[in-house]
């Protein structure tokens, strides 16, 4: 088969994103509209939902994407994770397969398929390198979730294969920043931390608890800069191999814990809850093949993507989470 041509300028596309309205599409649209992107399509769940086939029949009728981002999901943390596996594995299965069937059905010319690093083996060597996907089951408390979304990655190797799709598939590490879901019954790690610390701060406690023993590791991508992948990726690459996008720099949950309690102004004291998983032992990528293929490379320094996500929230989340109440 012949190399498939890059886009190189998605300005003169048509381009549809699902998800848009979520944490990393919100960001994507951004870097879209700055790349003079015009015809987009933002689909919300109200008007389109994807589990149902029909849904994306419709919305790709009306759309007529040549470019579709897949970021709709369903996701949370540890605990929505545990709470809802069944649930979490079926509808981030079926959004995403009949997705890549509509997109063949509908001659898109390209999708960006966006996984997890949930999908990694729990005890894969560290740091992470796109070989290592199939070498181990992931860690069980997000196991359902990171399957469905590796399942993903065959089907769209194996719809190259037969029918000559191209679809990409991009593993982003833990993602953080402004516009992020604060809510306690489903956020992931930082913003959890960051409510906990400042409604801590603010009611005069004298501590917070948080999960596991905190020797758990992290890697950390702010939000912004893999909106900025996204759009490289789709631009530059046309690679079957999936590929990794993070910061490269590990941290620690305990350190973590440290930084956010400092900048949030919480001076009380950490208690670590040990009857609750710490999830998976460590986690970093391998970036060099987004580097190599693209040209990515993460431009934002933790410390100062948290403060800044911290100064948001105090700004505004904070609001949008007590106007939701």
């Amino acid at each position: 088969m012949d190399p498939l041509p890059k886009l190189r300028d998605l300005a003169q596309k048509r381009v549809c994103i699902t998800g848009s309205s979520g944490f990393l599409g919100s960001f994507l649209v951004d870097v879209l509209r700055a790349r003079g992107c015009t015809e987009l399509a933002l689909p919300r769940k109200s008007e389109y939902d994807l589990i149902d086939g029909s849904a994306i029949d419709s919305l790709f009728e009306t759309a007529r994407p040549q470019v579709v981002f897949h970021l709709a999901a369903t996701v949370g943390g540890i605990g929505a994770n545990r709470e809802n596996p069944g649930l979490f594995f079926y509808e981030n299965a079926m959004m995403g397969i009949q997705l890549i069937e509509r997109a063949r059905r509908y001659g898109v010319e390209k999708v960006v398929l966006v996984g997890t690093v949930c999908a990694y083996p729990k005890f894969a060597p560290v740091p992470f390198r796109e070989d290592d996907l199939w070498e181990g089951y992931p860690e069980e408390t997000n196991a359902p979730y990171g399957i469905a979304k590796k399942a993903l990655l065959v089907q769209a190797q194996a719809y190259r294969q037969q029918y000559g799709l191209n679809a990409i598939y991009l593993l982003p590490v833990n993602l953080y920043g402004p516009r992020d879901n604060f809510d306690p019954n489903s956020s992931h790690v930082i913003p959890a931390l960051v409510r906990k610390a400042i409604e801590a701060r603010d009611s005069g406690a004298e501590e917070i608890v948080c999960w596991g023993d905190g020797s758990a590791t992290r890697e950390f991508l702010y939000a912004a800069d893999a909106a900025e992948a996204l759009a490289l990726a789709a631009e530059q690459y046309d690679g079957e191999a999936p590929v990794n996008l993070g910061s490269g720099i590990e941290v620690s949950i305990r350190e973590l814990v440290e930084i956010v309690t400092e900048l949030c102004g919480f001076e009380g004291n950490v208690v670590w809850d040990t009857s609750k998983p710490n999830g998976q032992p460590r986690r970093r990528l391998e970036t060099s093949r987004a580097r190599e293929e693209f040209g990515f490379e993460a431009k934002m320094e933790l410390r100062e993507g948290l403060r800044r996500t911290i100064e948001w929230y105090e700004a505004a989340g904070r609001r949008g989470v007590l106007e939701r109440a």
